[in-house]
């Protein structure tokens, strides 16, 4: 084996299709090509740039940029130097930014442009909005950062590299005590780094991603789902597009030109589809559709049914999470048989049960749990981590479902207080604090209630100390407060005043009765 040429998939891939696009990036008109020669020569580059600064095996470096095709050199840099790299969204608030920083323990954060003025609100040294570490910048230069181009014009880019383990991705999401959650897995040995791991088989074998596949992502690639899916589609040799932001007519016009055969969607992107003229959705070409997959959020029967029967029967949904416990799949044919099912287990076993942890028979509600897959762990979350699993070591999203006789999952419930407001998770308890501590405010849950086009939005249902107070104009001073200290997503939509929350003698909040009246009061009459 050369070291050189065969130190992973995407060398093995430059050497045999040198020239073809791993990953185009469309911006409106612009298009921008990152070939597997390319690719392969700057990860190269950029690998000996981190291994020199002193970064180690299992140290990490932090992303912090909108999508662009340097995302995916820095990625397959940080594999081949056997790092932990974490993309961070641009849209978190500067404290949340600092949390995940020093959460995850990046000894390099790696920003551009467009996130400079957000990154230098992180201070050094500051205790609650700081973090200190190498500071580089992507795309030119500014004052206290370095240039990550000149750095890289130092190193080979066909140099032979260390034999380190198999970096990977090391992604944060929401947690429900309000503050980010890792899920850090162990490195990949470096003997075993041409091996498909046990959750990237199903993209393979299940979604037909391979050398042929021209896949397709309008999501940010600080999601697991786009990132992780272009990652594997490099590895097995397929082209990626990528684009900036998602528009519905511009989905259509990449469709047809650049002939994609896989893409990935949300239910909000589906929704604002749906909603083109009729002559506009008739005239689209999508000959070359072979899958097209959603997950991320609940999507309405009427509009998958209406993809279905616009699409065709390539429409694929699958349920599962960053934690990898399980997945289950569901194919166009099958969920026409069983609409409103997330399909059968594909990976990990399910198991329903009651509150004592008994399994429940076919059809019965509980509490949803998947055995037969690798142990994960919150980063830095003992306890979160040990609440994910029972005594017999299955482990759960935290939703509630049944699956029919056929074995067939359907969801009744999710997480805990969580909120999916266009494919993105929102949980309450972080913003629900926040407001708690605005004069006045005595009491507060926050909850998602139905929307047409974002599956839900966030909504807050306060109690004042003086219920005199309520106001527009209150609604709106405590919205704005919230986008001070948050990220705007997080933020709600809309405000409601009552006399009392409902809560138990001993203080539980009944939030489940606050999300059942506000669901009523949206049913269609």
């Amino acid at each position: 084996m050369n070291p050189t040429t065969d130190i992973d998939r995407l060398a093995q891939w430059a050497r045999e299709q040198p020239d073809k696009a791993a990953v185009r990036l469309i911006d409106g008109e612009q298009v921008r090509s990152l070939s597997y020669a390319e690719l392969d020569a700057r990860s190269t580059q950029a690998a000996h740039w981190l291994i020199a600064l002193g970064l180690r095996p299992g140290d990490g470096l932090a992303l912090l940029m909108e999508n662009r095709l340097d995302l995916f050199v820095l990625g397959w840099a940080a594999r081949r130097a056997g790092l932990y790299y974490t993309p961070v969204s641009p849209h978190l608030h500067p404290s949340e930014v600092a949390y995940i920083l020093n959460d995850c323990e990046a000894r390099l954060l790696i920003g551009t442009q467009q996130t400079l003025e957000l990154a230098r609100r992180i201070q050094t040294g500051d205790e609650t909005n700081g973090w200190d570490g190498l500071r580089y910048l992507l795309d030119g230069k500014a004052a206290g950062w370095r240039g990550v181009a000149e750095e890289l014009e130092c190193h080979p880019s066909d140099a032979i590299l260390p034999q380190c383990p198999l970096g990977r991705d090391f992604l944060y999401s929401s947690g429900t005590t309000g503050k980010p959650k890792g899920i850090k897995r162990p490195l990949t040995p470096y003997a075993e780094r041409m091996r498909d791991s046990y959750d990237a088989i199903l993209w393979r074998e299940y979604f037909g991603l391979g050398r042929e596949s021209v896949y397709l992502t309008m999501a940010p690639l600080y999601h697991a789902a786009p990132l992780r899916t272009v990652m594997r589609n490099i590895e097995w040799g397929g082209a990626s597009i990528v684009t900036r932001r998602f528009d519905a007519l511009a989905a259509l016009r990449i469709i047809a030109d650049w002939r994609v055969t896989h893409s990935q969607w949300v239910p909000t992107m589906m929704i604002r589809m749906l909603a083109l003229p009729q002559e506009v959705r008739q005239a689209a070409d999508l000959s070359s559709t072979q899958v097209a997959i959603h997950a991320a959020a609940p999507c309405p029967p009427d509009v998958k049914r209406g993809m279905i029967e616009w699409w065709g029967p390539v429409w694929y949904e699958y349920y599962g999470g960053s934690e990898s416990i399980g997945l289950t799949a569901i194919d166009s044919a099958q969920w026409l048989q069983k609409p409103g099912s997330v399909g059968r287990a594909m990976i990990g076993k399910i198991h329903i049960k009651d509150d004592q942890g008994n399994e429940l028979p076919a059809g019965r509600q509980g509490h949803i749990y998947f055995s037969g897959t690798p142990r994960f762990e919150y980063h830095n979350d003992p306890a979160k981590t040990a609440a994910a699993y029972d005594a017999q070591g299955c482990a759960t999203f935290g939703d509630i479902g049944h699956v029919d006789e056929d074995g067939f999952l359907f969801l009744s419930g999710r997480r805990t207080d969580l909120i999916l407001s266009g494919g993105v998770n929102i949980y309450p308890q972080e913003v629900e604090n926040l407001l708690a501590t605005y004069p006045g405010v005595t009491d507060v849950a926050v909850i998602g209630v139905p929307h047409p086009e974002f599956g839900e939005e966030v909504r807050a249902v306060v109690e004042l100390v003086n219920p005199a107070d309520a106001s527009p104009e209150l609604a709106a001073a405590l919205i704005d407060f919230c986008r001070q200290h948050l990220a705007h997503l997080k933020c709600p939509r809309s405000v409601d005043f009552v006399q009392r929350l409902p809560r138990s003698e001993n203080g539980k909040l009944y939030k489940r009765r606050l999300m059942e009246q506000y669901a009523a009061a949206h049913q269609p009459v």
